[in-house]
């Protein structure tokens, strides 16, 4: 089936976000007491609602340290963004090839939509997507469940099997393969290549000259 809508997540997809965020929230839960590398946070939350985390975190570390971990680490990831964040090389210019070929374009993420708002904002790319920014806080179950997907595909009235999703974690290559879309795993980011791959997805290392059929 030919591909109809593509799919993208906006942390290390869109916006080069994640190295931004994985480096403080290892940063700060080490200080906090949970050792944590850089390597550990992408393994075990990259991907996944804040929600998730959050609960994930209440369990590891209890209910007071998560809320305050959450506090610390967004008020230090927000002005990191604010000094840092840029778009994805080659992101905008894919963006712009996808819809000459009128092939249609939306966002999936994790994220919320005013985290959204600001980042995509920041970077120039929120006009390219304004009205088809789609968020897990509006489906029952985030990734890796098929959720968020299959709810921006029924939004765009796109079937699933004429959908590719470009994701950089292993939840979000697994919640595409589970919403049985095609799934491209950008491995220009922080999740090593063979995850992704292991995972389900087709990888590919840059945006320029990404063939979407």
């Amino acid at each position: 089936m030919s591909i109809e809508l593509v799919i993208f997540d906006c942390d290390g997809v869109l916006v080069d976000s994640e190295v931004l965020t994985i480096e403080i929230e290892a940063r700060v839960l080490t200080e906090m007491g949970l050792p944590m590398t850089p390597a550990d946070v992408v393994r075990q939350f990259m991907g996944k609602s804040d929600e998730k985390m959050q609960a994930e975190l209440t369990a590891l570390i209890g209910s007071d340290a998560a809320i305050e971990f959450d506090r610390v680490a967004s008020n230090e990831i927000m002005a990191a963004f604010q000094d840092r964040l840029q778009a994805v090389d080659g992101v905008a210019e894919l963006v712009d090839r996808l819809h000459h070929r009128e092939i249609a374009t939306c966002v999936a993420s994790s994220g919320s939509h005013k985290k959204m708002r600001f980042t995509l904002g920041k970077t120039g790319l929120w006009e390219r997507f304004e009205g088809r920014i789609f968020s897990a806080s509006e489906v029952q179950h985030g990734k890796p469940e098929p959720d968020l997907f299959l709810h921006a595909a029924m939004q765009m009235n796109v079937a699933p099997q004429n959908c590719a999703v470009i994701e950089d974690s292993v939840y979000g290559v697994r919640g595409a393969v589970a919403a049985g879309m095609l799934a491209l795993g950008y491995a220009g980011g922080l999740t090593p290549e063979t995850v992704l791959r292991d995972a389900g997805a087709t990888t590919f290392h840059t945006m320029h000259g990404l063939d979407i059929n």
